[in-house]
C-alpha cells in the first residue's frame, strides 16, 4: 500500500532518523546469504558505519578491516564465531568486539539478524594501550545500573570500561513514564537502535515519536532526550564514541 510520499523518517544536518518503511536492502562486499541494511556510515557524515545484517541459514557476513561490534537481535539458531584460535556461539542478545584485522568468520546457523557496527581505530597516543583483544559477551550476564540513580532507567554496559576501547556500546531500559533526566549535548556521536516498545525522543529542535525497530544517528553536539512512553518498557542499543581526546 502506498502511503503518497509520507513517512516518519527524516535526514537534518545533525540527526537522522530512519523507519523501517524507507529501509533499502543491498549485499555488502564478501557476504554470503544475506543482506544489510545500511543505516549510517561516513557517506552521510558520520565517523563509522552501523548496519542491520539479515543472514538466511549458513549466511555470513563479508571481511572488514576495521573493528567490528555485532550483537544478535533475533534467531533460533546460534550465530559462531570463529577464529584462527577460537570458537563462540552467540544467540540473541549475544554480541561479540572483534578487534581490526582479526581474520574471522561469523555464520548464521538459522536464519537471523544481527546489529553491526564497524570503526576504524583510534589508538591511545601516548598512554601506552594496546589495542583490545577478542572479547565475547551475553547481556543477561552483564549487571544493569540505575542511571543517575533512576531505578526506572537501567543501563548495561556491554564491552568493558577500559582506555583500550575507542567506543562503548550500552543497552538502556526505560520503565513506562521514565526519562532522561535533562536534555543533553555532548561532543559524543551516537547510533541507536530501537530493540523494544517506544517513546518520544528530542532531537535538535523536533520531536519524533519512535518505536522498536527505528534507527537514530546523533552527531557530536546535537540535542537530545528521550521519554518512554505506552504500558511495556522501551529499550535501545546505543553506540557513543569514547576514551578518546576530540583532538584525535
Amino acid at each position: 500500500m502506498h502511503n503518497l510520499g509520507h513517512t516518519r523518517s527524516v535526514n537534518r544536518r545533525d540527526h537522522l532518523l530512519l523507519t523501517p518503511d524507507t529501509f533499502v536492502r543491498t549485499p555488502l562486499p564478501g557476504m554470503q546469504g544475506g543482506a544489510a541494511i545500511v543505516h549510517v556510515s561516513p557517506a552521510a557524515g558520520a565517523a563509522f558505519t552501523q548496519y542491520t545484517a539479515e543472514l538466511d541459514p549458513g549466511g555470513t557476513l563479508g571481511p572488514t578491516s576495521a573493528q567490528r561490534f555485532v550483537y544478535v537481535l533475533s534467531g533460533a539458531d546460534s550465530i559462531t564465531l570463529a577464529t584462527d584460535t577460537s570458537f563462540h556461539s552467540l544467540a540473541p542478545g549475544g554480541y561479540a568486539y572483534v578487534p581490526a584485522d582479526l581474520t574471522h568468520t561469523l555464520t548464521a546457523q538459522g536464519a537471523a539478524r544481527l546489529a553491526v557496527i564497524e570503526k576504524t581505530y583510534q589508538p591511545a597516543v601516548g598512554m601506552g594501550v594496546a589495542a583490545p583483544h577478542l572479547f565475547v559477551g551475553a547481556e543477561a550476564d552483564v549487571a544493569s545500573t540505575a542511571l543517575m540513580g533512576d531505578p526506572g532507567l537501567q543501563v548495561r554496559s556491554l564491552l568493558p570500561d577500559q582506555p583500550a576501547f575507542d567506543f562503548a556500546v550500552n543497552t538502556m531500559t526505560y520503565q513506562p513514564g521514565a526519562s532522561l533526566s535533562r536534555v543533553e549535548i555532548h561532543v559524543m556521536e551516537h547510533g541507536l537502535l530501537m530493540l523494544e516498545g517506544g517513546g518520544i525522543y528530542r532531537l535538535g529542535e523536533a520531536w519524533y515519536p519512535v518505536t522498536a525497530g527505528d534507527f537514530i544517528w546523533m552527531a557530536p553536539f546535537c540535542p537530545q532526550w528521550f521519554g518512554a512512553l505506552g504500558k511495556h518498557p522501551a529499550k535501545y542499543l546505543i553506540y557513543k564514541d569514547w576514551n578518546r581526546h576530540p583532538l584525535g
